[in-house]
């Protein structure tokens, strides 16, 4: 965008209505980015699976569950461990789509903008619910009638 260095150059008619014109394409550009922002990010699924194989979670972009799968073995196992397996997917899931989303914000915004930091930042914390972790020694498994 041409600068306009002092009084005299904004008040010559020519020189303020390029600057106008600059200063336009430059909003509308970064309006066309973040409509193909918020594009992508509407369209946004991420799957996971929880790490014993139990389940397979899909979510969108607000981290809501779209899609669930569980496998056979889901019943040789107690429905708390199973429960543990969806959940620990939809965590898996949710930190992915937020790496996604900022992945998104900084291909259509650029590495630099202040808006893909701030969409970004936002989809992360909405997106990674602190207090989701699951209690410690959780990551085996209890089977059914041992």
């Amino acid at each position: 965008m041409p600068e306009l260095p002092d009084t005299q150059a904004f008040l010559d008619p020519d020189a303020s209505r390029e600057y106008l014109r600059s200063w336009k394409e430059s909003v509308d550009r970064t309006a066309a980015r973040a409509a193909a922002m918020s594009e992508r990010m509407e369209r946004l699924r991420v799957t996971a699976r929880d790490g014993n194989g139990l389940a397979e979670v899909t979510i969108d972009s607000a981290g809501v569950l779209v899609g669930l799968e569980l496998t056979d073995r889901i019943h040789r196992f107690e429905p708390q461990v199973v429960a543990r397996a969806v959940m620990s997917a939809l965590r898996d899931a949710r930190a992915r789509a937020a790496d996604r989303a900022h992945e998104i914000a900084v291909e259509t915004m650029g590495p630099d903008s202040l808006s893909a930091r701030t969409v970004a930042d936002r989809m992360r914390q909405a997106l990674e619910r602190p207090g989701q972790e699951p209690p410690a020694g959780d990551d085996e498994p209890e089977r059914r009638g041992h």
